[in-house]
């Protein structure tokens, strides 16, 4: 049931993720950063999704430290990236992560892009992490359906969650298709799609109707779409309003409307045609 922050889905290999968490993309290392994942801690959150790329695990990991929470109850999620990507380059990014977090294992570990030519090596080598149970699920990041497909046929292990961006101007009704099939959790990063859709007019009166704030509103229809979501921001009383989306529900004539509002519109790099 999804009723409160710690509400979990279970992964393909029986580990339970929190639907919700903080994501912490463009914060930068220092004090408001790590104010915010203690702020999170302390409100409830039990998730925390950095990366590499980000240049703030350990922010994130003092942060960690700080709040007092037992590491066990916490789902601390990083990326392995693109300059990285081979075996024995993954495996060394992933012990460098760890040593900057400042933790012994991380709940999910995942390849940032699909560069082709390079991203099986560095499958192989989270497999190998995951098989010597040095972190408890795996998955991927930004891969479209031909992606997916091309790693499953080589992969021992199915990917545990696919994060994509995901709001209501870019559905990927293909790929969350494709993962729900293959029960790969879908995860959404940029749900609020950088702040652009706090106005749009839909959204604006379905918020009213439920006297919810359309950031809420948005939150509430990633979740109930199956999709775990994790809002970033910095400030305390926005981490508080984007987690109160579990005491209320979207029909699904609200649900559809929002669905209608794809535009295929992305305001991250298309994976087939990044600068990798």
């Amino acid at each position: 049931m999804l009723n409160n922050l710690q509400s979990t889905t279970t992964l393909n290999n029986g580990v339970k993720m929190p639907w919700f968490g903080l994501g912490v993309f463009k914060v930068e290392e220092g004090p408001e950063l790590v104010n915010a994942v203690k702020m999170a801690i302390k409100h409830g959150y039990r998730s925390i999704d950095t990366a590499a790329i980000y240049e703030n695990e350990e922010g994130v990991g003092q942060g960690i430290k700080e709040s007092g929470i037992a590491r066990e109850d916490l789902f601390v999620t990083s990326k392995v990236w693109n300059a990285d990507l081979g075996y024995e380059s993954t495996l060394a990014a992933y012990q460098t992560s760890l040593d900057k977090l400042g933790l012994e294992y991380l709940d999910l570990y995942l390849i940032h892009w699909p560069v082709a030519g390079k991203y099986k090596e560095a499958w192989r080598a989270l497999e190998t992490l995951y098989k010597e149970g040095r972190v408890r699920a795996i998955g991927v990041s930004n891969f479209q359906v031909h992606h997916l497909e091309d790693l499953l046929k080589d992969a021992e292990i199915k990917p545990m969650v696919n994060q994509v961006e995901y709001h209501p101007r870019l559905t990927q009704n293909e790929v969350q298709a494709f993962c729900r099939e293959n029960g790969i959790q879908m995860e959404a990063w940029s749900p609020l799609m950088q702040g652009q859709l706090l106005d749009n007019e839909a959204l604006v009166d379905i918020a009213a109707k439920y006297n919810k704030s359309v950031a809420q509103i948005i939150l509430r229809w990633d979740l109930q779409n199956g999709v775990v979501t994790i809002p970033k921001s910095t400030k305390e009383h926005r981490i508080i309003e984007n987690s109160q989306v579990f005491d209320f529900e979207l029909t699904q004539e609200d649900m559809q409307q929002i669905n209608e509002l794809n535009q295929y519109h992305r305001v991250g790099p298309d994976p087939d045609n990044f600068g990798f």
